[in-house]
């Protein structure tokens, strides 16, 4: 099976994404990954949704669905086009003092950010391709991780 991240730029009315989900979901795809936010126009929404797809016909009929429905503006499948692609992880972590300097040390190898320290509780922020945030993840595995929270995807060409 294949990730496709498509962008969708949409007039921010009510309903959009509603409908835009319905098209995936009728025709039996899961989506792994959602972000929506406003563009510098604040009348312009982008939406990047990431699926993954067995066969290639029917992702380019929800495609060629999606340009129809009257609040798309574009339609944009990023898979087989040069782009770039982050996602944000913000990670509380269960991190005793005795353990700050192993922590700072992890968080140097990988590129991530200590933006909070309570007590015991540490957390890290990471921007990053997936395979990055894996491997953070992994990295971070010798402390005892409290909470996880990750935006989807968002890609640009």
């Amino acid at each position: 099976m294949m990730k496709h991240t498509i962008s969708v730029i949409v007039e921010n009315k009510f309903g959009v994404l509603a409908r835009i989900a319905g098209l995936f979901s009728a025709r039996g795809y899961n989506i792994s990954s959602l972000a929506v936010s406003e563009t510098n126009d604040p009348n312009v929404s982008c939406m990047t949704i990431v699926v993954e797809a067995e066969d290639e016909k029917i992702l380019e009929q929800i495609k060629k669905q999606l340009n129809r429905l009257i609040d798309v503006l574009t339609v944009t499948d990023f898979t087989k086009k040069d782009h770039v692609e982050r996602e944000l992880i913000l990670i509380k972590l269960d991190c005793p003092a005795k353990n700050k300097a192993k922590l700072e040390n992890a968080l140097d190898k990988c590129g991530a950010k200590l933006v909070r320290r309570q007590a015991d509780i540490a957390t890290v922020e990471f921007t990053g391709e997936q395979a990055k945030i894996k491997g953070l993840l992994e990295e971070l595995g010798q402390f005892k991780i409290k909470e996880l929270v990750r935006t989807g995807k968002i890609a640009i060409a």
